[in-house]
């Protein structure tokens, strides 16, 4: 009976390092470079990938799951050296293959899934996955609530901290009290990233078309203060007669 080593958790199953492997080798024979070139422009800080398309990742978790002992605890093992090696493919297998242990989150995952933010998510993309498919079922299932995001928002990783707001646009529909998501999102008003501002304006968007009143009041309160590119996101689907009451006072 194998054991738990240095190289991953075993007993049964492929190793870990047999496992990153099998994914590397995949990823190497069905990547395109088409899809490559397709996607880049979205990652102006770069965009290290194989050219996976979503097929291919299907094929890809398909194989790395009849591993006879895949649990959640193996997993994010397995997440650790596939978010470090920078390939964009490699951290897109590991959030799918947690995917598949849900039932098993408990306020442990997400003290791991926490720690994801320092060794490997580095892009919008994986960070809005995590923040859309991911971190809303922690809330929603009452395993953390949201005093477990607030350190989030001073995160020195700045796609950490635009996860703590988009994270709750899932949740928005069935929330009963804004004014604390509202409350929650204020430090971030100041934040000095591009992204931050882009997931701050996106939840502010998507809050006006739930709680207009509450979301213009707000957005009122910091119009001549906060970047305006969280205000050009947050009345995008606005008229142009509505858009000019959240206009800055020069």
């Amino acid at each position: 009976m194998k054991k738990e080593t240095a190289n991953g958790y075993l007993s049964g199953g492929d190793t870990i390092d047999e496992l990153v492997r099998k994914i590397r080798k995949f990823c190497r024979e069905n990547g395109d470079p088409a899809v490559v070139k397709k996607y880049s422009r979205f990652f102006k800080e770069g965009y290290d990938a194989y050219g996976l398309d979503d097929k291919a990742y299907e094929r890809c978790v398909e194989l790395i799951s009849r591993d006879a002992d895949l649990s959640l605890h193996k997993v994010l093992n397995l997440a650790r050296p596939l978010l470090e090696s920078g390939k964009y493919e490699e951290t897109i297998i590991a959030i799918r293959l947690l995917k598949n242990h849900i039932p098993a989150f408990q306020s442990e995952t997400f003290k791991q899934l926490e720690k994801w933010f320092g060794h490997g998510i580095v892009d919008w993309a994986h960070a809005d996955i995590l923040a859309g498919d991911i971190f809303p079922l922690f809330l929603q299932k009452g395993i953390v609530t949201l005093k477990a995001f607030e350190p989030w928002r001073k995160g020195q990783n700045k796609f950490q901290r635009r996860a703590a707001v988009v994270t709750l646009i899932k949740l928005q529909k069935d929330e009963k009290d804004f004014k604390r998501f509202f409350e929650f999102i204020e430090p971030l008003m100041m934040d000095e990233a591009r992204e931050v501002h882009q997931g701050v304006g996106w939840f502010l968007r998507e809050a006006w078309k739930i709680r207009k009143a509450e979301t213009e009041k707000f957005l009122l309160k910091w119009k001549d203060r906060a970047p305006r590119l969280i205000f050009q996101y947050a009345t995008e689907k606005m008229t142009p007669e509505e858009k000019k009451r959240f206009k800055r006072i020069k």
